[in-house]
């Protein structure tokens, strides 16, 4: 998806204009910090009603495997300004944030994951610091978990960031956050209804021999990715075991397992680092895993009894099912439909709709999502809203136009939604904005 999806399709080259009723302050000064005058995200109401959101930072342990670099002064900056805006009731950060998947297979091993993500914390310590600030300042400030930080324990970021709100979790690695004067805001991350990416505590389970084994498929080929990207982005040729006999679509189940493999065939293709196939290069002692893995253990392929499967997630279209039960999806759907939704941006939204704006036991009016990194807001003819608040990741790869981009939520009565992109200097470009 190349552009930003809204109830009146604003692409990006047009949306030059600045919202007025929100940022027609930014550029009066009110405040100085080290010197430096500090200006207001936009001239505030009298009403604390905002809710702010921002998701996908993408921080890491080390700069070099970090995708948030650049950007990390200009999010600094964006905070230090929110804490200047008066009625900014809440800044909410939607999942991904610190990350523990996209390092190279050749990082360290480590068995201690509280103190990988303390690592994570000190090479970030002026953000993590300045999030501090913005509790000081009045605004509530809530973290709402990802996947990319899935088996980060709350007290390691409460120890951090003393006074953040986390969500109870309810499923492990995942939280719903309800938020708004009516409660009529629900924030996840998205994560649940992504094949590779919601936790995966069963497909493991007997080859790990526990059910401690949380993390999904989408870790495994995350590193494979970003050693591909650390190592320079190299061509190099492999040949991945192919599956020549397509299932017949009677059989539901080998069906499932061959779009698994297809869309892993068709991405894998993109990503070619150094090492071999074959190479144990996985090497996972951490989350119930205590082995080490090739790619082509994760990677699925025919096997002698005429089934599609790999070694890691044996049968993965198998466990669809209870693993939505464990995590707790509100309106489960079929393994197909996840499987081939996963790359497809919308699914997302139709899972906002399904899950919480179109579902009878849900009294919620705006569900804002992250994850996909594409920014995106849409208008139900209810009147209702969906928002994907985008990342802040120095390069977008699924939305190159915009990054450093946030939601702002404003409840009452009645709720407004607007979508923006934080420039580089420090202006605020509306990339859609929902009905007055």
């Amino acid at each position: 998806m190349k552009r930003i999806t809204n109830a009146f399709t604003f692409p990006i080259v047009m949306c030059l204009t600045i919202f007025m009723a929100i940022i027609s302050g930014c550029t009066k000064d009110d405040d100085q910090s080290n010197g430096e005058k500090i200006a207001p995200l936009w001239e505030a109401g009298s009403i604390r009603n905002k809710i702010v959101t921002i998701s996908d930072l993408h921080v890491g342990i080390d700069d070099r495997y970090s995708e948030t670099v650049r950007n990390r002064p200009l999010l600094i900056d964006f905070l230090k300004r929110l804490q200047k805006t008066k009625d900014v009731r809440e800044l909410v950060i939607i999942g991904d944030f610190l990350d523990s998947w996209y390092l190279p297979v050749f990082y360290p091993t480590y068995t201690d994951e509280e103190l990988f993500y303390k690592g994570v914390i000190a090479n970030n310590q002026k953000l993590i610091d300045e999030f501090k600030q913005v509790i000081n300042s009045g605004i509530k400030l809530v973290y709402v978990i990802g996947n990319h930080d899935m088996t980060l324990e709350q007290k390691t970021l409460q120890d951090a960031i003393p006074g953040i709100v986390q969500p109870s979790q309810g499923a492990r690695g995942l939280a719903t956050y309800y938020t708004g004067d009516r409660k009529e805001i629900a924030i996840e991350h998205g994560h649940r209804y992504d094949v590779f990416s919601a936790p995966d505590r069963v497909s493991n389970k007997e080859l790990c021999g526990n059910d401690n084994t949380i993390l999904p498929a989408g870790y495994f080929y995350a590193r494979y990715a970003a050693t591909w990207v650390v190592e320079g982005k190299p061509t190099v040729e492999k040949k991945y075991p192919l599956v020549n006999k397509v299932p017949d679509k009677d059989d539901i189940d080998q069906s499932g397992a061959y779009a698994y493999y297809s869309l892993l065939a068709k991405v894998s293709k993109r990503f070619t680092p150094k090492e071999g196939l074959n190479e144990k290069i996985f090497k996972m002692h951490i989350a119930g895993f205590n082995d080490d893995y090739s790619y082509l253990d994760f990677y699925p392929q025919e096997q002698p009894d005429g089934t599609i499967s790999g070694k890691l997630f044996k049968n993965i279209q198998r466990t669809w099912g209870t693993r939505q039960e464990q995590n707790k999806v509100k309106k489960p759907n079929t393994f197909l439909s996840a499987i081939s939704g996963t790359i497809n941006w919308d699914y997302y939204f139709e899972q906002a709709r399904v899950q919480y704006l179109e579902n009878s036991n849900e009294n919620v009016n705006v569900v804002v999502f992250g994850h996909t990194h594409v920014p995106t807001l849409k208008k139900l003819t209810n009147g209702k809203y969906y928002v994907n608040d985008g990342t802040w990741v120095d390069d977008n790869t699924d939305y190159p136009e915009a990054t450093r981009t946030f939601a702002v939520i404003t409840t009452g009565d009645k709720n407004t939604v607007g979508l923006y992109m934080y420039e580089k200097n420090g202006n605020i470009t509306n990339i859609g904005s929902g009905a007055k």
